[in-house]
């Protein structure tokens, strides 16, 4: 049972976890989608919802307590320009869990972490499959002039 107990330690010591929770919430915040373990994810998440919901009141002070928590102060504009807007209307519930499966080594639980608006970019592969198909096509295009050229001589 989980009475009384506030965090998941996760097996680390104190510095280990701070560390980690930092560089993923980090990570997280800059792909605003990540692949980790369960026990993870769950940690993450308290952590970046708590950040989120600070970043939508953009105050001098609420930048310093995020950027206290975060390393790279790219990142914490990103926070407070574009992700925070974004998050406005909701009231929580800022990220998503989708479970994977298990990993093949130990059997770990692994999840997606992902903020809830994020959206896949299926119109970068429609380009790509554009330029693919178009450089067929010159490629096609190219081989069916030489044997026109090897005909005609």
């Amino acid at each position: 049972m989980k009475h009384r107990n506030g965090f998941n330690p996760l097996s680390r010591v104190a510095a280990h976890r701070k560390a980690l929770h930092r560089s993923m919430v980090t990570s997280l915040f800059r792909h605003e989608r990540i692949r980790t373990t369960k026990a993870k994810a769950l940690e993450i998440r308290r952590t970046a919802e708590k950040m989120i919901t600070r970043a939508k009141d953009d105050s001098v002070h609420n930048r310093r307590i995020v950027a206290a928590r975060l390393y790279d102060e790219g990142i914490v504009a990103k926070l407070f320009t574009a992700i925070a807007p974004r998050m406005k209307e909701r009231n929580g519930g800022y990220t998503r869990i989708l479970k994977l499966g298990e990993r093949q080594g130990d059997a770990a639980q692994m999840v997606i972490l992902e903020l809830v608006d994020y959206k896949l970019d299926v119109e970068g592969s429609d380009k790509k499959a554009q330029k693919k198909e178009a450089k067929k096509e010159a490629k096609a295009a190219k081989t069916k002039d030489k044997d026109d050229e090897k005909t005609g001589e």
